[in-house]
């Protein structure tokens, strides 16, 4: 099966959005004699921890003047001062996203951290099918920092399999992000072969459409899966979500290595709100709980349980 053609470049996406595109400044450009200034980050430090709740420390000042560089050039601005001005004086022109985009770092991969699809087939999957995650025929997992959807349709994957043979449970995943590039980017669900070399031949015969012509070495999510997988935007620290019925699971991987003690606990006391009782909360195993005061119980390294 073919699907329609689009540019590999596409809206700015490399073969890894994620990562900072290199720099092509010529030596005589005038970003070579700007310099970010101790006032200039700190701004920036400061508006990216109250809108994003990210910390920027001290050694984080070369990444994000190299990553800046690129949007002053797209504006037409010489100076990271000026842009600076640009966020104070206009603060609803929507360069914030544009600010967000450029700072956020994720990598991700198809079924990253096994040990956790493992747990969700082993254990949390057959506990939801005999009713002990609430007598319920919908299933509800949250992708919470979805980056570039690796996750969530590798987690759609896996309940595809599990309930192949049970018509009567209605699945859905919800997956959000801070960025809107890498929420562009997962909404296609366009993913060239390299990326998807930890998913199995079956499984890409059973869940891609394979490119053809100037698509060749690509592959598109199916539809039937794409359905049941629903992408926005949201900051986890606004005010509110965006749902009132609660989840089974919520994955929240490797994205608190970026905040601090504080943030952390206000984060993972938020997300117990939105977890039915007996929820699982799956994070990043580089990540722990260990000295953030919490509701869970701790199951396995990375895995916790909301008390039934």
């Amino acid at each position: 099966m073919s699907f329609s053609p689009f540019k590999q470049k596409q809206a700015g996406y490399d073969a890894n959005p994620r990562q900072a595109a290199p720099s092509t400044v010529p030596p005589t450009s005038p970003f070579t004699r700007n310099k970010l200034t101790d006032k200039d980050y700190q701004f920036i430090r400061e508006l990216i921890y109250k809108e994003t709740r990210i910390n920027l420390g001290d050694s984080k000042r070369e990444l994000v003047s190299a990553r800046l560089g690129k949007r002053l050039r797209a504006l037409g601005m010489s100076s990271y001062s000026d842009y600076c001005r640009s966020l104070q004086n206009d603060p609803q022109s929507g360069e914030l996203y544009h600010l967000i985009d450029a700072i956020s770092t994720n990598h991700t991969f198809f079924f990253r951290e096994v040990n956790h699809f493992n747990f969700l087939n082993q254990t949390i999957l057959p506990e939801f099918a005999s009713n002990k995650l609430g007598a319920s025929s919908n299933l509800r997992i949250w992708s919470c920092a979805c980056s570039t959807g690796e996750e969530p349709y590798s987690v759609g994957i896996a309940l595809s399999e599990f309930f192949e043979s049970r018509r009567d449970i209605n699945w859905k995943i919800e997956c959000s992000d801070i960025s809107t590039r890498v929420l562009d980017f997962a909404s296609k669900g366009i993913y060239d072969k390299e990326r998807l070399k930890n998913v199995c031949p079956e499984w890409l015969r059973r869940y891609f459409q394979k490119g053809e012509r100037q698509m060749d070495g690509y592959f598109r999510v199916r539809p039937e899966l794409h359905s049941r997988i629903n992408f926005q935007r949201i900051n986890l620290f606004a005010p509110s979500y965006p749902w009132t019925e609660k989840f089974q699971v919520i994955f929240c991987r490797n994205v608190m290595i970026y905040f601090d003690r504080q943030t952390q606990q206000e984060l993972v006391g938020r997300l117990a709100q939105h977890l039915v009782p007996g929820g699982y909360l799956l994070i990043g195993h580089a990540e722990s709980l260990a000295g953030v005061k919490h509701p869970y119980l701790s199951i396995k390294p990375a895995i916790y349980q909301l008390p039934r």
